[in-house]
């Protein structure tokens, strides 16, 4: 038997869905399923690093050394782990961490709030390419009253230097005399897609906000802080992008 192999019992528990005896009581209703076939008895050991498991449908991540961290990215910081000219960057926020992370996607120097940071390079790859649908979801304050005229053109599509570019939903949180706040779903990550798809229809961004990605949302977190991702939110992103 292979050293690596671990009671699957035990791993459940480290992954934090319950006490060894409360895992085993998961494993005896059948709810866990591991590599696509559901576990019908006590005593099965599995290798953490490879195996697919799924507790009631969620992927349970249970690699040991994989991390994924939560960050309010501030505004004027720049979306690297380290800068060469010296400016504030992401990486100056978790240089306390011992594992080698990197930032899933970005967000430009001007725009707060929700970036993940993983050293899971499947997950990266999975929550980051538009293929998997991961929705991105921003508020944006715009200069000028937008009309519903230019909330169907941005559903329907517009098109950029790059390509055509459509919004999944948009909707109008706040309007004033001479500013609005959208609520905008996307699933694209181009470069500074949301700034360039609002000038694009006439309403430059004046201020720029990622409030969720996926099924975690920003919560409240301050600009500046960082959380480790665990329990439900953790099988939740996994399970979103379907690992």
């Amino acid at each position: 038997m292979p050293e690596t192999e671990v009671r699957l019992q035990k791993v459940l528990a480290q992954a934090g869905i319950g006490s060894r005896r409360r895992c085993e009581q998961l494993i005896e209703q059948g709810r866990v399923s591991v590599n696509g076939e559901r576990v019908a008895e006590q005593g099965m050991r599995i290798d953490p690093a490879t195996a697919v498991v799924h507790v009631d449908g969620q992927r349970i991540p249970t690699a040991p050394d994989n991390v994924v961290l939560v960050m309010n990215k501030p505004r004027g910081v720049i979306t690297t782990m380290q800068d060469e000219q010296g400016r504030a960057c992401v990486g100056d926020l978790v240089s306390d961490r011992s594992e080698r992370l990197f930032h899933i996607g970005r967000l430009d120097a001007d725009t707060e709030g929700l970036l993940l940071l993983t050293n899971d390079g499947e997950l990266a790859n999975r929550v980051g390419h538009p293929s998997h649908g991961v929705d991105k979801t921003y508020l944006a304050t715009v200069s000028g009253q937008v009309s519903q005229t230019t909330l169907r053109q941005l559903k329907q599509g517009v098109e950029l230097d790059d390509g055509p570019m459509q919004v999944d939903s948009v909707r109008i949180v706040q309007q004033a005399q001479d500013r609005c706040m959208l609520e905008l779903v996307i699933h694209e990550g181009r470069n500074r897609i949301v700034r360039r798809l609002l000038d694009e229809v006439g309403h430059p961004v004046i201020d720029l906000v990622r409030t969720r990605i996926g099924p975690l949302h920003l919560g409240n977190l301050r600009p500046g802080q960082v959380r480790e991702l665990t329990g439900s939110d953790l099988h939740a992103l996994y399970t979103a992008v379907g690992l």
